[in-house]
């Protein structure tokens, strides 16, 4: 799917409306508009565009695997520095701002939802950061040219993870390097990947099943 021509200003100014400017418990380096609370922030995005069934607002938050994955690159720079790198399902763009502020080439951020593309600008800017937030489906393709594949939480469902899986390995295959972060999620394939770090994430009461959960960051093939 190529990706779409999106007008984020009216979102923009919705999601500023929602959320609060603040510094990431476990990132403190990055600051994002986050919101509250979760179902709440859900029946108004409904409400403001006029449908019921959005895609959740994945965008409001900073959940654990994209911190800890997010703590990873601002911990080990070398990883990103001058490299082009991919945030993928990129929520907040949590992911994406650590790898610009850890010198990145370039960062792209992807997402299918404009409410997110929105966000991920809005927090880009926030941080001082370049980011190219597409509102776009990569999951036919393996993710070039990044060099460096990053993905916090998407192994949620079974449905997801079938079409993250092979993407990832496509983009593995080709010689990128692809990490994931991840709170222990059902639908992890662990064999698949190698572990590089464990962090005690903090986690906000209405998302998770306790207040902090032990994240890992993954590596495909290791």
């Amino acid at each position: 799917m190529s990706s779409a021509v999106v007008d984020t200003a009216d979102l923009q100014t919705f999601i500023r409306a929602q959320t609060l400017l603040a510094p990431v418990p476990f990132v403190p380096e990055v600051q994002l508009y986050q919101a509250a609370e979760a179902i709440g922030l859900w029946e108004r995005t409904e409400q403001a565009k006029g449908e019921i069934g959005l895609p959740p607002p994945f965008w409001g938050f900073a959940w654990a695997g994209g911190q800890a994955l997010a703590r990873y690159v601002l911990d080990h720079p070398e990883l990103v520095a001058g490299r082009q790198v991919l945030d993928l399902a990129a929520g907040s763009g949590l992911v994406a701002v650590a790898a610009a502020l850890r010198g990145a080439a370039g960062v792209t951020a992807a997402e299918i939802d404009a409410y997110a593309v929105a966000a991920i600008q809005i927090n880009a800017e926030a941080n001082g950061v370049a980011v190219d937030a597409r509102c776009e489906n990569l999951l036919d393709g393996d993710g070039a040219p990044a060099d460096v594949v990053l993905a916090g939480d998407v192994f949620y469902e079974r449905a997801m993870a079938e079409r993250v899986l092979p993407f990832l390995t496509r983009a593995a295959a080709r010689g990128a390097v692809v990490l994931v972060g991840d709170p222990g999620r059902a639908y992890l394939p662990r064999a698949a990947f190698g572990s590089v770090a464990v962090y005690q994430v903090p986690t906000a009461a209405d998302l998770e099943d306790r207040p902090v959960k032990t994240t890992t960051v993954w590596r495909l093939g290791s």
